[in-house]
């Protein structure tokens, strides 16, 4: 009879690089592709505790992905494998140099008929190939052992806190950087019976935006999990992007620095590795959450009209297409369903996940007031927009202020309760985790 220590896990991988003109995500400008640096991957964790309850876990080297393609996506897996809601997770590195997704940052880009056309046909693309690698994911389960443990990297910094400008010489006199950081390296290892490593779940708290060019590459976070793989071949790096909203790689813009923040990324990863780690015990026990989260205040026909015949064409796309709801009659709406989850793994390990771009300040509060088995996971499932918390609400700026347009919502800002309400519904889905 199985014991509730026993663990199988199952893990698939396929590479997702687009093979059409569609053109990258972020910056909100044109790029067209000019070539390939190194694929782009999507891969997936399937874990099954002693009970025979399941989870399972996608990894991307996407920007973000659209509450559209999360919802059609979920309901395809359910359908085809009867998982419920809570038992999924799909996150992306929040990369720069992947490619645009249907109804992501909807407004963001200047798409014309085409590119809407090779937009549309690579995320379905992408859809079907992620519900195949579950199902890869899932055929390969077999007994497994887990082991957790937490390294440290320092490249991320706080880049409200310090001009993008000012940090080479900061660097070079040797001054401290300003403000809230989150250098934590939390690391999964996922070992055969024998106990060979098979898979690397790892994370970090930073923008993958050291790079701006038109090739696809998968920035630090592809560059730490090529390094670990060669490092440990046979063994699938996965990587998630923790609470990086306001964190960037600094300085940037170099290949060759990306290359070395994902060397620092895997060698941090490996010395966790290479130390001995906590074994993960128990059984799985999961939680999912949509919360309402209120807008400040909603567009009007006469806020909209001086935007939408501004000089910004980013938010004149996004000013006309509201205008043109208001003008339909359609009723806009005055809060989101924002997505909150949380996974138990035994008494060792708590998964926080959170959707959209959270800053640091939900990683630090969690792990303070859950403990170090919690890891917060930012940019997972509905890529919803900037989440502040109430300190970088009150500062404002780009993180914190009206900027919710860009994200394609029907008003500026969140309302300042914002953070009250994401906590609320992480201590109801830790409550039912049993956490």
């Amino acid at each position: 009879m199985k014991t509730k220590t026993e663990w199988k896990a199952g893990i698939a991988r396929r590479v997702i690089t687009p093979q059409t003109p569609v053109w990258l995500a972020g910056y909100g400008t044109r790029r067209a592709p000019e070539g390939k640096l190194h694929d782009l991957w999507l891969k997936v964790l399937a874990l099954e505790d002693g009970e025979g309850k399941r989870v399972v876990l996608a990894t991307t080297d996407h920007m973000g992905m659209s509450k559209t393609i999360c919802e059609r996506l979920y309901a395809k897996i359910q359908k085809r494998f009867g998982l419920e809601r809570a038992a999924f997770m799909l996150t992306y590195s929040h990369n720069h140099c992947g490619p645009i997704l249907e109804d992501d940052l909807v407004d963001y880009y200047p798409l014309d008929d085409e590119q809407r056309q090779l937009v549309a046909e690579y995320s379905a693309w992408f859809e079907d190939q992620t519900v195949e690698t579950v199902g890869e994911a899932l055929a390969d389960l077999q007994p497994a052992r887990l082991e957790r443990g937490e390294g440290r990297c320092t490249f991320a910094v706080n880049r409200r806190e310090n001009p993008e400008a000012e940090v080479p010489r900061m660097l070079a006199e040797g001054m401290p950087f300003k403000g809230a950081v989150d250098h934590y390296v939390p690391v999964l290892a996922i070992r055969g019976e024998t106990g060979q490593l098979r898979g690397v779940l790892f994370g970090y708290a930073c923008h993958p935006t050291t790079l701006n060019f038109t090739q696809w590459c998968g920035d630090y976070p592809g560059f730490a999990q090529l390094d670990l793989e060669a490092r440990f071949p046979g063994t699938a790096a996965m990587f998630f992007n923790t609470c990086g909203a306001d964190q960037n790689p600094l300085p940037r813009r170099q290949v060759v620095l990306c290359e070395q923040y994902g060397k620092m990324l895997a060698v941090a990863v490996g010395e966790v590795l290479d130390r001995p780690m906590q074994p993960v015990v128990g059984s799985l026990e999961t939680a999912f959450e949509f919360v309402d989260l209120d807008y400040d205040e909603l567009v009007t026909p006469e806020n909209l009209q001086p935007v939408a015949e501004g000089q910004s064409a980013l938010h004149a796309r996004w000013a006309r297409r509201m205008l043109g709801l208001i003008e339909a009659g359609v009723t806009l709406p005055t809060s989101y369903p924002y997505p909150v989850q949380a996974w138990k793994l035994g008494g060792e390990l708590l998964f926080i996940a959170l959707g959209g771009e959270a800053v640091v300040d939900y990683s630090l509060r969690f792990r303070r007031e859950f403990g170090a088995r919690a890891w917060v996971c930012g940019y997972t499932n509905d890529m919803a927009a900037y989440m502040p918390s109430r300190r970088v609400w009150e500062e404002g700026g780009y993180e914190g202020g009206p900027h919710l347009d860009e994200y394609g919502r029907p008003a500026w800002r969140w309302a300042g309760d914002v953070e009250d309400r994401i906590a609320a519904a992480v201590y109801r889905v830790v409550k039912q985790v049993g956490g």
